[in-house]
């Protein structure tokens, strides 16, 4: 799988007509992030929006028309776990595995689309929703309803790019970091350079990963248990947590480690030499049932 990063992340990927239609006036977000995808995916577009489709119209159409991407009739279509589709669930059910890969496509939608498709069809609560919402004119004013939804459209699409730039960065990682993981003990991996590292690392049997810190020195954090478990597979040691640089020192006998999360789940120490000496540490703690505080 592969992504072109810029502005044009989707750009040639899918045929698309030259023309779309959605419903005006008020928009929620269904047909805003709808609307975005189809520009990313073919930016000369034109959407049309209005209260009718043309008897005639020669393009797609979507969260209006009662065809293939509307939601509004009796019988539309939910998904296996029960979520139903709104606009931008079915679009991205046709369009989004060409553009990103079956498994991204099928991640997003139960990550970030089915949240808003929920909210669409039932009034659910969702902050993302809300915010498209906010850019309707205000009941008091005199904007243009299209004019807003332009730029609802303009904010959505950099809420995508910034999504699928992240992904692809996190695939070129993936690479750095399993060349890195064959150089280490299956234990405590130490990085070469930070990259997001939690894609490869997780379930391969390390316990620490060590890495360069953007404040300077070098950062040592614990391994989760799974992508959606935060609970860690080898704890910092409880005595750590929490203290200042001083009393950790002591603590710990590490000489430049000076920090530890009061939540035991990151540390850092200015020499590459301590970090790796703190996860080891802690491995021993851990495993081997060391007390800190009565050592020596």
């Amino acid at each position: 799988m592969s992504f072109v990063v810029d502005e044009k992340i989707f750009e040639g990927k899918v045929e698309l007509p030259s023309k779309a239609f959605t419903h005006g006036a008020k928009f929620h977000s269904d047909d805003v992030f709808a609307t975005a995808f189809l520009e990313m995916i073919k930016p000369d577009i034109e959407v049309i929006r209005g209260f009718e489709v043309p008897k005639d119209f020669d393009g797609i159409i979507y969260d209006i028309g009662r065809g293939k991407f509307d939601h509004h009739q009796k019988d539309k279509e939910y998904r296996e776990n029960g979520c139903p589709y709104a606009a931008f669930g079915l679009l991205w059910r046709e369009f989004g595995a060409a553009c990103v890969g079956e498994e991204e496509a099928a991640r997003f939608d139960e990550k970030f689309i089915q949240p808003l498709d929920e909210s669409d069809n039932t009034g659910c609560d969702n902050d993302i929703a809300k915010i498209i919402g906010e850019f309707n004119p205000g009941w008091d004013t005199e904007q243009d309803y299209d004019g807003c939804f332009k730029k609802a459209v303009e904010f959505a699409k950099v809420i995508l790019v910034n999504h699928f730039n992240a992904v692809a960065g996190i695939l070129r990682a993936t690479e750095l970091v399993k060349a890195d993981m064959e150089k280490c003990d299956g234990e405590v991996l130490v990085l070469s350079k930070f990259a997001p590292w939690k894609n490869a690392v997780i379930d391969s049997g390390y316990k620490y990963v060590v890495y360069p810190s953007n404040r300077g020195g070098y950062s040592v954090q614990g391994v989760p248990l799974s992508a959606d478990d935060n609970t860690l597979v080898c704890d910092f040691p409880e005595e750590w947590c929490g203290k200042d640089a001083d009393e950790l020192r002591q603590i710990s006998g590490i000489k430049t480690l000076r920090f530890c999360h009061p939540n035991g789940f990151l540390a850092a120490a200015d020499t590459l030499e301590d970090a790796v000496k703190a996860a080891r540490l802690s491995l021993e703690i851990s495993y081997g049932g060391i007390n800190m505080l009565t050592q020596g």
